[in-house]
């Protein structure tokens, strides 16, 4: 009988010490800052990517990923009477128009956060 108090006392012990161990892992860890320091740096890649994407969005038809384009596709979709595609299409519409906006939003916020990481000291903007 003793060994098995002492075979079930090892094995309570082992997994105390696993839940015990597997506790800070779950938790993440609170941040200090902001983060200011990594998107001061990043700023200009990050400008660069959302105005390429507005320049694309805003193109004409003959662009791909453009409102233009999208949107002549559902009148093609319409005029064709292929009811499911056009609905498909003019969903995919609305949400291109949305980003467009959200984009331009990006932009201005970018231009803000431009200047703001210009006025910290010159190795923020580095």
């Amino acid at each position: 009988m003793p060994v098995n108090r002492k075979a079930a006392a090892a094995a309570t012990l082992a997994l105390a010490g696993i839940l015990l161990a597997a506790a800070p892992a779950d938790a993440a860890p609170t941040p200090t800052g902001d983060g200011s320091k990594a998107i001061c740096k990043r700023l200009p890649k990050t400008q660069e990517r959302v105005g390429k994407a507005l320049e694309r969005l805003n193109g004409d038809a003959g662009v791909l990923g453009s409102v233009a384009r999208l949107d002549q596709r559902v009148t093609n979709a319409r005029t064709a009477g292929h009811t499911e595609i056009q609905t498909y299409l003019n969903d995919r519409l609305t949400y291109r128009k949305s980003l467009l906006t959200t984009l331009q939003t990006r932009q201005n916020d970018l231009k803000s956060v431009a200047t703001w990481c210009a006025a910290q000291s010159p190795a923020a903007g580095k």
